[in-house]
């Protein structure tokens, strides 16, 4: 993956707008600028955990689960990585890091962000959403079909698939699934994923003998992550190529 590169800059659009210079920091996303987001995001975007204190990793790991599960801007988030890393330097000796802490907080906020998404859908709608989800709505008709494809299934698979795990709360929502249903299958992939990747980072580092079957087991769930996306809209361009 090539360097990641973050300043602060007045763009051409800050300046047009008045905006001070600063307040915005392109994100680099393989190499290219698609558009300039806020500070707060940006520093969500590349954390650096180990730099940080606990209290400090706690409050950027909960927020970047809250918001990568439930705000339309979280779909940006590498949400898998910093988990995996947060149970890293959680097992390191000497770490003032709470596991227990770390998977419960993880779980909870995704939950919580999980519900926001879901009632966002509900409330709005699709159209509010679309609007308001700019670029990134062209990932929801991926989202849509993922899910009627899955089902409540969907709710639960989405966590390891990003941009998805963005959206498939919001079309449930959309969707009036029942939320009793959709509030079990958040649960359990908050806790398969949010709990699950946190505690896998952990057995990582802590157990010499389930090391390296932790990373390839990270690894594999980041690679697919990745692909997912990819396959998914090749699909997608193979059906409209079909119907047409």
């Amino acid at each position: 993956m090539p360097p990641t590169v973050r300043r602060r800059c007045r763009t051409p659009q800050s300046a047009r707008s008045g905006h001070p210079a600063g307040s915005t920091a392109p994100v680099v996303v393989s190499g290219r600028v698609p558009w300039p987001v806020p500070d707060w995001l940006s520093a969500l975007l590349h954390p650096d955990l180990a730099t940080l204190s606990a209290t400090g990793v706690y409050v950027v790991l909960f927020t970047l689960v809250f918001v990568e599960s439930g705000l339309l801007v979280g779909f940006l988030l590498p949400g898998d990585t910093v988990l995996f890393a947060a149970g890293l330097l959680a097992a390191r000796e000497g770490s003032s890091l709470s596991l227990p802490l770390l998977a419960r907080g993880a779980a909870v906020c995704a939950v919580a962000g999980d519900a926001v998404g879901y009632w966002t859908g509900r409330r709005l709608g699709r159209p509010w959403v679309e609007r308001r989800a700019g670029r990134a709505a062209r990932h929801l008709p991926q989202a849509e079909a993922f899910y009627q494809r899955w089902g409540l299934s969907a709710v639960v698979i989405a966590r390891f698939i990003p941009w998805v795990r963005t959206f498939t709360p919001i079309v449930a929502g959309t969707a009036r699934m029942p939320y009793p249903r959709f509030l079990v299958a958040n649960v359990v992939g908050a806790l398969l994923w949010g709990s699950g990747l946190i505690v896998l980072g952990y057995v990582a580092h802590s157990v010499p003998w389930v090391r390296y079957a932790a990373y390839t087991v990270a690894g594999v769930s980041v690679l697919a992550s990745l692909l997912g996306p990819v396959v998914a809209r090749r699909r997608a361009r193979t059906k409209r190529g079909v119907r047409s």
